[in-house]
């Protein structure tokens, strides 16, 4: 992501996400013949920008001087930024400099039909609701929110799947259950996650509408041939949280491995197709883990099967899981 501007357009210099320019800033540049809509091949242009984290004021300025208040960048208006982030009042002054709250964009999710689901609906008016689905969506978004809270956390991996028990689990990967103390089973992973055996201890939990594996200390519930495995005749999304490069999601369906390297709770794609995928990406924006479970169906009541104790420790059987 582009951090600091160094080309020809006037903002060279300026940190749009460290301390974001004021006013008199913003308005000096513009004076001196700096481009309102940035420059080309710009990941987010100013406008965007300060719908996101700048204040009103600078927004009004950008609107104001821009020819095109609705341009679109990675297929969403400034205006589309702003409500995305909880920021009614540069909305309302977007719309003030003439956004169409309206307009289409991101598979149907115009800045107006997305403001139904935050704390002001009624921010462009018109007396539109939300779908019951879609409803159902926001108030489960927001449950799963609070029920797992901030997650800072890396190196785990963790598998939702659908329709499926333990014992289903177990039986399709060909796994043991374990009756070892489990503190010692923890401590043992711990000292060697990579040895053989921590590689193929993992957690498995029942859950309404599926059962969740979790290993809290590597990649192990991610690994396709497992994915493949646990997905035959229903869906498995799997998480891993690289230390090294980020969350790494994958989707599985059916036996067949269908996305590898997403990114879960990374906010919609332009790209994206489906309406119902680039609302729940919206709705998890910044949620790796509680996504997992959203786009599987599962519906916890409480975190045991992300941080335990877990219905069960099992060991898969030996094989080369990564094909």
């Amino acid at each position: 992501m582009l951090l600091r501007v160094s080309d020809d357009s006037g903002w060279a210099g300026v940190n749009w996400y460290l301390r974001f320019p004021d006013l008199a800033e913003v308005r000096a540049r513009l004076d001196a013949g700096a481009d309102p809509a940035g420059g080309e091949g710009w990941w987010e242009p100013p406008l965007h920008a300060a719908a996101a984290r700048g204040g009103v004021d600078v927004v009004a300025e950008l609107a104001g001087r821009i020819d095109d208040v609705d341009a679109l960048m990675r297929g969403r208006s400034a205006l589309w930024t702003a409500v995305a982030a909880g920021r009614f009042d540069a909305a309302r002054a977007l719309v003030e400099a003439g956004a169409d709250p309206w307009l289409d964009m991101m598979s149907g999710w115009s800045p107006a039909r997305l403001s139904l689901s935050t704390s002001e609906p009624e921010l462009f008016g018109g007396g539109r609701s939300l779908a019951p689905e879609e409803a159902a969506m926001v108030a489960e978004a927001r449950r799963l929110g609070d029920l797992f809270g901030p997650i800072h956390l890396d190196g785990f991996s963790t598998a939702c799947v659908a329709g499926i028990d333990v014992a289903e689990a177990v039986r399709r990967l060909d796994a043991r259950v374990l009756t070892d103390d489990p503190e010692q089973l923890m401590a043992s992973a711990g000292e060697d996650p990579e040895d053989a055996d921590a590689q193929q201890t993992m957690w498995a939990t029942e859950v309404p509408g599926g059962v969740v594996l979790t290993q809290p200390w590597l990649y192990g519930a991610q690994m396709p041939g497992v994915i493949k495995a646990l997905s035959a005749g229903t869906t498995c999304y799997a998480l891993y949280a690289n230390p090294k490069s980020g969350n790494q999601g994958s989707l599985a369906r059916d036996g067949e491995l269908l996305g590898w390297d997403l990114h879960p709770g990374g906010g919609p794609d332009e790209d994206e197709d489906d309406e119902r995928d680039v609302f729940l990406n919206y709705l998890y924006d910044g949620q790796a883990v509680p996504y997992c479970y959203a786009v599987t169906g599962l519906k916890p009541q409480d975190k045991r099967s992300f941080d335990g104790p877990p219905d069960a420790w099992i060991r898969i059987a030996t094989r080369d899981w990564w094909k």
